[in-house]
């Protein structure tokens, strides 16, 4: 048997990282990047800001450690003073060259691809759709451009001591796996990685090395992302991340083919089980809308492709209802362009009522003409043109969610003194009060509205019930209610068997043995066969083939006959001569069945049998002709000493009850 293992490289349930081994093929499912880390860090100004440049050092209270360069008090907690750095998959678990591919669920399931591709010998294939590589390599585009327009010199390191660490105050104490956080990566970097994606389409059948064949399904979570099948001739996983039952703008989710999976990975289920989306995007308009009305700024701090789709999307049906039609709406992003030119242009991967309207003089989304008609603007940053032709009240649209650097952190210190402008978060990844925490004592208003579409515990549970998997793993947290809400058992998966749960580092053998491989007959084999019935509809064939396997398929060949032996020379060489084959003995199949048995022996004059039953059949103990018969289900032993025609007569008596193949 071989088993399949999974192993386990990232903790964090939304942006998955696992590696399945599984025939003979490495297959690294989504590598997602925990950006989480970053809020230990200090805010990188666009802007020179005095507040943040005169924080003092932080001293622990004895005087003993000193880690004034690195560390800052801020607003009551301490920051690391460095270029933010991000928390990466496991790379010490197992050799990430001996993976053969990578595949991507999602945009946001890929950030961590240059760390994997790059520097680690990786020399495969990874496999996304066209969206995901595109709008992936947008988010990677910002991400670089953020850290690299604020350049910070240092790097923080002693803080990271594991003494050191033990005596800090607040997150910074219990931040883990701190030695495996890294600085960004560079454009030479992300081009090399992404220059490894090949392209596939939904339903697309992609073979790996002859063993195993993989394909996306639309998971209808963001445009192009996937879900994906493994499968091989007679095994199947799913792998299930970052999945949508709810109409937005990407193609819906496909789940029949979900059907009929040995085993389904579990990933990326919502991070805000009891937030339901249309309200938050009820209450994100209402927000907007009163503090504009009041005279104050909104900044929506968002990533620059996904949910900020579906927000312009509402706001326009909103404007008008709500008399906002002569608000400014800006968008600034180092790719704010290209973004919002990409979700016009990826025509097949969108909603049916988005794909229609391709063919019509409209653009599938209205922020096209929130362009056209000057209410939306964007910029590549604060800099140039947008200083000149800002003006207030407005609404803002920029990153990074996380407040620790892009031009959102200019707005926090533009906005933040006044108590007529509102924050509004809208995406899930990161705690709103941790995001803040640089920026206290804050008078401007907060408003969450954690915008996160993907599958809550309630669908997944339908989910499971339909497509009906024999074995589900998930991340350990999904085993589990939420340590804040700990009473609430209907917020985790309850399953029978029930799921595996995986942490970070955990190697799991999945309970999935093969038994079974598909063999070809070469046709002139086949037609050489002679099948006997054994059962009413059942025949069987003995073969005698050469079994030949290469790129794991398997194909059996006929056995080649020896060349005729020329008669003059020796023969020189003996070693050259393909192997004798000997006619094989016929096989023999049924049972003998000891009633019967015992009156044939008499017909034939034996007629003193004694009868002792065993544990797999029975043994006859003919006395006067001091021979023994054992008929067992899978064989019959005649023990006869010197008494070669007896034992021939009780042979041929045994083959009258078997079939001979």
């Amino acid at each position: 048997y071989k088993l399949m293992m999974n192993y386990c490289l990232s903790g964090h349930p939304t942006l998955p990282c696992n590696v399945l081994k599984f025939k003979s093929t490495t297959i690294m499912l989504d590598c997602g990047l925990d950006t989480t880390s970053v809020l230990n860090f200090l805010p990188l100004p666009l802007v020179h800001s005095p507040r943040l440049s005169k924080l003092p050092g932080w001293v622990s209270k004895d005087g003993t450690v000193n880690l004034e360069k690195e560390l800052k008090e801020c607003a009551g907690r301490v920051f690391v003073d460095s270029q933010p750095e991000f928390c990466l998959p496991e790379k010490e678990l197992l050799d990430l060259s001996t993976i053969d591919v990578i595949l991507i669920s999602n945009y946001h399931c890929m950030m961590a691809l240059p760390y994997i591709t790059e520097h680690t010998g990786f020399t495969g294939t990874v496999y996304a759709t066209e969206p995901t590589l595109q709008i992936g390599r947008l988010l990677m585009e910002e991400l670089v451009n953020f850290m690299e327009r604020v350049p910070k010199a240092q790097s923080a390191t002693c803080w990271k001591n594991k003494e050191i660490q033990r005596m800090l105050p607040g997150p910074l104490k219990d931040a883990v796996e701190v030695w495996t956080w890294k600085r960004c990566y560079s454009m030479q970097e992300v081009n090399s990685a992404l220059s490894k994606v090949q392209l596939v389409g939904y339903s697309q059948k992609v073979e790996l090395f002859g063993a195993v064949q993989v394909s996306p399904l639309s998971s209808g979570y963001s445009l192009g992302s996937s879900n994906w099948i493994i499968q091989s001739h007679h095994e199947k996983v799913a792998y299930v991340s970052g999945s949508s039952l709810l109409t937005t703008h990407p193609q819906p989710m496909d789940q029949s083919s979900l059907k009929n999976s040995d085993v389904l990975i579990l990933t990326g289920l919502t991070q805000m089980p009891t937030a339901n989306p249309d309200g938050m995007l009820g209450d994100f308009c209402s927000n907007l809308a009163m503090t504009i009305r009041a005279g104050g700024n909104v900044l929506v701090p968002c990533y620059s492709s996904g949910v900020i789709y579906d927000l312009l999307e509402c706001l326009y049906q909103f404007i008008e209802s709500a008399s906002l039609g002569t608000t400014p709406f800006y968008f600034i992003s180092p790719v704010a362009n290209s973004s919002l030119e990409f979700s016009q242009i990826f025509a097949e991967w969108l909603c049916h009522n988005k794909q229609s309207k391709v063919y019509l003089p409209e653009p599938p989304f209205p922020h096209a003409e929130l362009i056209q008609t000057n209410k939306l603007k964007h910029y590549p940053s604060i800099h140039g043109d947008f200083s000149s032709e800002f003006r207030q009240p407005c609404v803002v649209f920029t990153g990074h969610p996380s407040l620790r650097f892009g031009d959102v952190v200019h707005f926090m210190e533009l906005w933040g003194k006044s108590s007529l402008n509102t924050i509004i978060f809208t995406e899930p990844d990161f705690s709103y009060l941790d995001a803040l925490a640089p920026y206290q004592p804050l008078a401007m208003k907060c408003v969450y509205c954690p915008i996160d579409t993907r599958l809550n515990f309630h669908q997944v549970s339908k989910l499971l019930k339909e497509v009906q998997p024999l074995h589900v793993v998930c991340p350990e947290q999904y085993t589990q209610p939420p340590p804040s809400q700990s009473h609430r058992s209907d917020l985790m998966l309850e399953l029978q068997p029930p799921p595996m749960p995986y942490r970070r580092c955990s190697v799991l053998s999945l309970p999935f043995r093969r038994r079974y491989e598909r063999i070809h007959l070469l046709p002139e084999l086949a037609n050489s066969l002679v099948p006997s019935e054994i059962k009413p509809g059942i025949s069987v064939a003995t073969v005698s083939a050469v079994l030949h396997s290469k790129d794991n398929k398997h194909t059996l060949q006929s056995v080649p006959k020896p060349p005729p032996v020329p008669p003059t020379k020796k023969r020189k060489r003996v070693i050259e001569e393909p192997p004798e084959v000997l006619a094989p003995k016929p096989l023999l199949s049924g049972a003998v069945p000891l009633e019967a048995f015992l009156a044939t022996l008499h017909k034939h004059g034996i007629t003193e049998v004694k009868v002792e039953e065993t544990a797999d059949g029975h043994i006859l103990h003919l006395q006067a002709e001091d021979t023994l018969i054992q008929l067992e289900e899978d064989g019959t032993h005649i023990v006869c000493d010197n008494n070669e025609p007896l034992r021939t007569t009780l042979r041929d008596l045994v083959l009258r009850f078997l079939q001979k193949l």
